[in-house]
């Protein structure tokens, strides 16, 4: 099996790849960049751009049958044209370009984020509407792609859509080393009480959702143009996770507390303070964080256990033990 990741030097990208070979496949990535890991792996590496870079995707499609779409521009600070270049346009690029290459299977990576709009999440599933007004560049343009994914999904090219949430574990790049680092700083808030549970993932499980996805993925197959909620069927408080991972980096559990509004009051004004001097650094707090934060986000996964075969196999305890092992051996891979 020849396969295609995109965005294979990111974290979700990095632990597909490393799977897919473990399982035998023949593992080419599409990124900006080039990675010594991906190297150390023997993995070909074409760098380029979903957007601007049509004839290169063609080049890394070339002979595939599936494709992973983990590539997208994530944050919650910047101009909507960057996030609309990649998140929309690149991922209508890939699309097009499968179908020129004759890709059969096309598993996207989405977010949770494409339902949330301000206000608590508690068991919903995946007839949950896209809201009217998004509180971020990153959920609108990611619900345009789902759209688009969905869309494509036809007798030639089978497409589905996961949304995993919160995804964390060895190798993260992302919540993990902010959240050290802002614990470690003090400089970092809860937000709320303990009341809202919210859902993550596990990275482990995160790749066999993505590979349960593909395993049921052909044109025709029920699943086809559908949307999955992913994550470790184990809400929790935010407190939880966070002092989970500080615990796992030697660090102290964080215990003070702000309120959602205040949250979301301090996120409007560093907005306005960044936008007045073109700061292009993410704030400490948004708008959209404080709302995420201060509301519960938990969801319902049995279209995921019942249409592709996913059963989360690894607890949070267990992610933690694992973690708090990488991080003591500085074996993040």
């Amino acid at each position: 099996m020849r396969v295609l990741v995109t965005g294979g030097g990111g974290f979700l990208g990095l632990a597909l790849v490393r799977r897919l070979i473990d399982m035998g496949a023949e593992v080419r990535t599409f990124q900006r960049g080039n990675y010594a890991q991906l190297e150390a792996w023997g993995v070909e590496q074409v760098r380029g751009d979903l957007y601007r870079d049509g004839e290169l995707l063609e080049k890394a499609l070339s002979g595939c049958d599936l494709v992973y779409h983990t590539a997208a521009k994530a944050g919650v600070w910047g101009d909507f044209e960057d996030f609309h270049r990649t998140n929309v346009g690149g991922t209508e690029n890939l699309l097009r370009a499968c179908l020129n290459q004759k890709v059969r299977r096309f598993v996207y990576t989405s977010s949770p984020s494409v339902t949330f709009d301000g206000r608590d999440q508690e068991g919903i599933d995946e007839s949950a509407p896209y809201p009217k007004r998004f509180l971020a560049h990153y959920p609108a343009t990611k619900a345009e792609a789902e759209k688009l994914v969905n869309g494509y999904n036809d007798a030639d090219l089978a497409t589905v859509s996961l949304r995993p949430h919160l995804i964390w574990g060895p190798g993260d790049n992302h919540l993990v080393p902010r959240v050290i680092e802002r614990g470690r700083a003090g400089r970092l808030r809860l937000v709320g009480g303990d009341g809202k549970l919210v859902d993550s993932v596990f990275i482990d499980n995160c790749v066999e959702a993505h590979l349960c996805a593909a395993e049921r993925l052909q044109p025709g197959a029920p699943i086809g143009g559908k949307n999955y909620f992913i994550t470790n069927d184990e809400p929790v408080p935010m407190s939880r996770l966070l002092n989970g991972i500080l615990q796992a980096g030697g660090l102290p559990e964080v215990t003070r507390r702000v309120s959602p509004t205040t949250a979301y009051a301090a996120g409007a004004l560093l907005e306005g303070v960044y936008g007045l001097l073109g700061r292009k650094r993410e704030p400490l707090m948004t708008r959209f964080v404080a709302a995420q934060l201060g509301t519960a986000h938990w969801f319902t996964i049995e279209a995921a256990k019942r249409d592709l075969g996913y059963q989360p196999k690894v607890t949070i305890d267990e992610g933690l033990s694992r973690l708090k092992q990488a991080l003591s051996d500085g074996d993040w891979w």
